[in-house]
């Protein structure tokens, strides 16, 4: 027997805050006591060693076995005798120790009744957890029995009782601890690791036909031996936190993934594609069919009647899923559901669908599927932006058991709201690249003219940007052949069909390339009096600055190129026995740069020649060097197939991958000659007696061709032509006459005064010569020469 502090080890603090302590044996016998027990009854220890504890208690229900005390929580406590012989109220806690000779001894606490002490405030603190609280605390034994609970805990209040303790917590919540909780409920008992703020969902007594989510963490429980006792769950019901952050996350995703390309398609489809299966099983997008040509209807709402195509859909069930309406399919009739959200713009929620008789009969193929999928719920969703309906997006549920809500419906509003702005940014840059592409196409050749000088074979990739290429007829059986770019993409068309326009402008004057590309370069900086500079308030000509332009004039005749370049890649020559060559033509500066002159380079072209012009877009893509793309285009132009078109597709089939970012232009050209039976020319003496002659040698060169029904005309025409070289030309004349698909009839002398056209006056003795002339023939016009200039004249064949 003997005198012992707190047992504990606790000897600091009073006994308000820790209680007095004494140890009883199996006899019922003090052989322990504290002097916080000293101090709390008043005896000392010689006078209550040996004695039995009852002599401590007072009033008729002493108690002679403290094993049988229990703690109180009633103000109503049990009472204990001071040494002044006073009633003492206490709260008294009593433990089983092993005593002497393994016998049951009892260790008893003492702590003063409504004090405001440690162990006080401890139970207090425990009472308000375990009978107020929220929070949701269950105790359980080694077994996972439920030992205490608390009953404030909003998914038991007043459905659980004191019947329960005692029963498997699986038992007593089966929609919520499954296999998964029990195992890491089994792995903390086994451990003694906690686990803290896991999510776990389930379905609480109070709430079973709807998923909650919880916040859980779990503690083992020991006692001060350091033996396993049970375990304490603590679970917080964060549903409403769960899904406002996983609404954000929807949202968030939504952010990133839709809106990715200015395609109408694309962006419903990623639209689907954020909210299965994350918010629905089933989502469907039906767009106006005007949207997705890149017009729209007026803004506000639409008619019921309004024609709706199939945009996108996804299921849970991917590619095996059944769909009413494959995407690209019209539909004409629909719910009411659907033709009220089109009316009034407002989102509309359908918690239990019911597929009812006016339902089939508007939407009879949607129903059915409804009710073969077994869709329990539905939301429609208009997808308006800027004012203008665009469409509708609806979502299901299948295999969810939990029908939508109106947090839900409200969160995919939201969604269609940012989905329908991405949508309406397709369709206008729908709208704007459908214009642009008609401009360009408007100012590109719709069909390439008939002449006889090459074989044409052409492949132009369009992307809206300001690439163009032209064939062009010239004088004296000759053909142009230009490829040219504009920076940029879009209305830089304008600038493109400016430039083009200019150039069959000035081809038509027959100058020569280097001439017609510096007065080209003319019309782009505003010089040379062909308007103001480029700046904002023309914008045609701001876009052109840094166009690139090639172009080349091959003469079937004298089988002769002449080539020049603006900024633009040299054109790449394969003769007829496979050779492959880059011709030497001096990179002149780009348009509106301000650095001209340009050169030229001329060069004698065998027939069945290959020439290919194209643009650097061919060659050089995002992610190859462009060597590489010159050295495939010249392997293939060194072994063409066959046909020519055939060669064309095939080099344009080599340099992969081509992008749609940027235009591609390849034009092939295969050289012809013509025949020296289709070409006359005589050399005439500067006098005027040889009119006679040369009318005379054209006669006869028209019949040998079969042409006599125009050997008048072309009789006037020349004699009219020579006649009037003679008169101002100091050499000799050079007469013409080539048959190709036109009769051409061309005179040439070495004077570089240009004839101009006038009408004559009744009283004038002269100037009626070039009239007649303009009169007679389709075609007329002057070209000046290195020594002179030719005049010629174009008749159509009978």
């Amino acid at each position: 027997m003997s005198t012992r502090e707190d047992p504990a080890g606790c000897q600091d603090g009073s006994v308000a805050d820790q209680g007095a302590r004494l140890v009883v044996d199996d006899h019922g016998v003090v052989v322990e006591w504290s002097s916080q027990a000293q101090a709390l009854l008043g005896y000392s220890a010689e006078e209550v060693l040996g004695r039995r504890v009852a002599v401590l208690l007072t009033g008729p229900g002493e108690q002679t076995d403290p094993g049988a005390c229990e703690v109180r929580k009633s103000a109503r406590e049990p009472a204990v005798r001071h040494r002044s012989g006073q009633g003492l109220a206490v709260g008294i806690q009593v433990w089983p120790i092993v005593g002497e000779g393994d016998a049951v001894w009892w260790s008893v606490l003492l702590t003063p009744a409504g004090g405001s002490g440690r162990l006080s405030i401890d139970s207090a603190v425990l009472r308000a957890v375990l009978t107020q609280s929220p929070l949701g605390l269950q105790v359980l034994d080694p077994d996972l029995r439920l030992m205490r609970f608390n009953t404030a805990a909003p998914g038991v209040r007043g459905l659980l009782g004191e019947e329960v303790i005692g029963r498997p917590i699986r038992e007593v919540a089966p929609g919520v601890v499954d296999d998964a909780l029990e195992r890491m409920l089994r792995d903390v008992l086994d451990t003694g690791r906690p686990v803290i703020d896991v999510e776990h969902a389930g379905r609480p007594p109070s709430d079973p036909d709807h998923e909650h989510i919880y916040s859980v963490s779990l503690y083992r429980l020991q006692d001060r031996a350091g033996g396993v006792i049970g375990l304490l769950t603590a679970s917080t019901d964060i549903s409403e936190r769960h899904r406002a952050r996983a609404g954000l996350d929807l949202l968030l995703d939504a952010s990133t993934r839709i809106g990715t390309t200015l395609d109408v398609g694309t962006t419903c489809e990623e639209l689907v594609g954020v909210a299965v299966p994350s918010l629905a099983d089933i989502a469907v997008v039906d767009i106006v069919d005007e949207v997705l040509q890149g017009t729209a209807p007026q803004p506000g709402p639409v008619s019921s009647h309004a024609v709706l195509r199939r945009a996108a859909f996804k299921s849970t069930e991917g590619e095996l899923a059944s769909v009413a309406y494959r995407v690209g399919e019209v539909n004409l009739s629909y719910p009411r559901f659907f033709r009220d959200c089109l009316a009034d713009l407002r989102p509309r929620l359908v918690q239990d669908l019911e597929i009812d008789s006016e339902w089939a009969v508007h939407d009879a193929r949607r129903a059915e599927l409804i009710r073969r999928t077994g869709a329990h719920s539905l939301m429609v969703v208009p997808l308006t932006a800027r004012g203008i309906v665009l469409g509708l997006a609806s979502f299901y549920r299948t295999t969810t058991p939990d029908p939508f809500e109106e947090d839900i419906l409200a969160l995919t509003a939201d969604l269609g709201a940012r989905a329908a702005l991405c949508i309406d940014n397709a369709r206008r840059y729908t709208r704007e690249r459908t214009a642009a592409l008609i401009l360009r196409s408007s100012l590109l050749p719709e069909a390439l003219p008939a002449q006889n000088a090459v074989e044409i074979a052409l492949h132009h990739v369009s992307a809206a940007a300001g690439d163009w290429y032209d064939v062009i007829p010239l004088s004296g059986a000759r053909v142009a052949l230009v490829v040219g770019h504009v920076p940029g993409h879009g209305m830089h068309a304008a600038a493109m069909g400016q430039l083009r326009t200019a150039i069959n402008t000035l081809a038509a004057q027959d100058l020569a390339p280097d001439e017609l590309l510096a007065d080209l370069d003319d019309l782009v900086t505003g010089a040379a009096g062909h308007g103001a500079p480029a700046t904002r308030t023309h914008p045609a000509r701001e876009q052109a600055i840094g166009a690139t332009c090639v172009y080349a004039v091959y003469d079937p005749i004298s089988r002769r190129c002449t080539l020049a370049r603006a900024g633009h890649p040299a054109p790449v020559i394969a003769s007829p026995d496979g050779v492959v060559g880059l011709p030497d033509v001096p990179a002149g500066p780009a348009l509106g740069s301000g650095r001209p002159p340009y050169e030229t380079s001329e060069l004698e072209i065998p027939e069945g020649s290959t020439l290919a012009l194209f643009t650097n877009s061919l060659i050089a893509s995002h992610d190859s060097d462009p060597q590489q793309g010159l050295t495939r285009l010249r392997r293939i132009l060194g072994n063409p197939l066959p046909a020519l078109q055939d060669t064309c597709d095939a080099i344009i089939r080599a340099q992969h991958p081509i992008t749609h970012d940027n235009d591609v232009v390849l034009l092939l050209a295969r050289t012809r000659a013509l025949a020296a039976d289709q070409v006359a020319s005589w050399t005439l003496p500067n006098d005027p007696s040889v009119v006679t002659n040369a009318r005379s040698l054209t006669s006869r060169q028209l019949a040998t061709w079969g042409l006599q029904e125009l050997d008048f005309t072309t009789q006037l025409l020349v004699s009219e032509l020579v006649t009037n070289a003679i008169r101002y030309a100091t050499g000799p004349v050079q007469q013409r006459l080539i048959r190709d698909r036109t009769l051409i009839c061309e005179v040439t002398d070495d004077s570089s005064t240009a004839p101009h056209l006038r009408q004559a006056d009744l009283a004038d003795e002269g100037g009626r010569g070039l009239y007649l002339v303009a009169q007679l023939a389709d075609r007329w016009g002057t070209r000046f020469t290195a020594r002179g200039k030719t005049i010629w004249a174009e008749q159509a064949l009978p």
